[in-house]
């Protein structure tokens, strides 16, 4: 992969948002940087290993909740409730992902979508995080220390930046690395990997494990950002399928893949929302939608496959004409 256009798209995306004012515009760019960062990490184990989970969402409210009830209850930064928080996701996604391991295909997703549903329910009975109600954070001054700032949405942009860059970080170095080839083994072929000699077990579970600490992180930058949650706004399966249709849409298996749909799909979600208001619910799914079914009739690859497929035919016209 060429290092130019990477680099140019992560200094368009820091620079964005500090030259433009507008605060909308502000919030729309945090939510961007957001959701692709946790495409970024749902495509470690679905792009690169194609284990398909639909429940990545429970790793998103586990990283929320524990930043959130340690700051709650015992006033602890959401900086260590943010660490905190990836390593109690990374020991449910053992424990969740190691049985769930032995299913395959759709069975498998399945499995990831029902045990989200079964966490998500398990938080709104729970009296000690506040159940359904939801928890609303305390508001102190502006701090680093405490994650918080009220006078400008610029520090949380520069946060979820610095997120969104780490986990891009770690999914080239995944990529490029023994654990990449090795994943995209076990995605193009189960028993042929095994044959090869890679233990898939192994490399599948360091795969979620991995891509489930790093969705826990935006968990704690959303809470503190809203400083309200609840479950059903952190647990969600709008959250993962928000994840998995952006990813899909820009190209799964490809680092730039959550960046193009989350360009894509969180402005058109925010900004439909704020134009046509209540009268416009769901009209963004809608449009969305539609892309999806264009983009998987045409070019199951995503948007970055139909670019590609462009990119060779016009190789190919100019070497024809030479």
């Amino acid at each position: 992969m060429k290092k130019t256009p990477l680099l140019v798209i992560l200094a368009i995306l820091l620079i964005l948002p500090l030259v433009v004012k507008d605060v909308n515009f502000q919030h729309v760019m945090l939510m961007t940087l957001v959701f692709a960062g946790l495409g970024e990490a749902w495509n470690i184990i679905t792009g690169f290993a194609g284990q398909t989970s639909f429940g990545h969402a429970a790793f998103f409210g586990i990283g929320a909740y524990t930043s959130t009830v340690l700051f709650y209850k015992f006033n602890v930064s959401p900086w260590i409730g943010m660490v905190l928080g990836a390593l109690f996701a990374g020991i449910v996604a053992f424990l969740v992902s190691y049985p769930c391991f032995r299913l395959k295909g759709h069975y498998f997703a399945i499995a990831t979508l029902a045990v989200a549903e079964i966490i998500k329910q398990l938080f709104v009975s729970w009296d000690y995080v506040e159940g359904a109600t939801g928890i609303s954070i305390p508001i102190v001054a502006d701090s680093f220390w405490a994650m918080q700032f009220h006078r400008s949405k610029i520090p949380y942009v520069l946060i979820a930046y610095g997120l969104f860059v780490f986990v891009l970080f770690v999914a080239l170095v995944i990529e490029r690395n023994k654990m990449g080839y090795y994943l995209k083994a076990i995605r193009e072929s189960h028993e042929a990997a095994e044959a090869l000699g890679i233990n898939t077990a192994r490399y599948k579970l360091l795969a979620m494990v991995i891509s489930s600490m790093l969705t826990a992180l935006f968990g704690t930058v959303y809470a503190q950002y809203i400083l309200y949650i609840d479950p059903f706004m952190v647990f969600g399966l709008e959250v993962s399928m928000k994840i998995v249709l952006l990813t899909v849409l820009g190209g799964l298996g490809n680092v730039y893949g959550p960046i193009i749909g989350a360009a894509i799909l969180i402005p058109l979600s925010e900004y439909t929302r704020t134009l046509l208001g209540g009268t416009g619910k769901g009209i963004d799914l809608m449009i969305y939608g539609i892309l999806i079914v264009i983009v998987v009739v045409f070019e199951p690859r995503g948007i970055l496959g139909l670019l590609r497929k462009r990119s060779r035919r016009r190789l190919n016209y100019g070497k024809s004409n030479a």
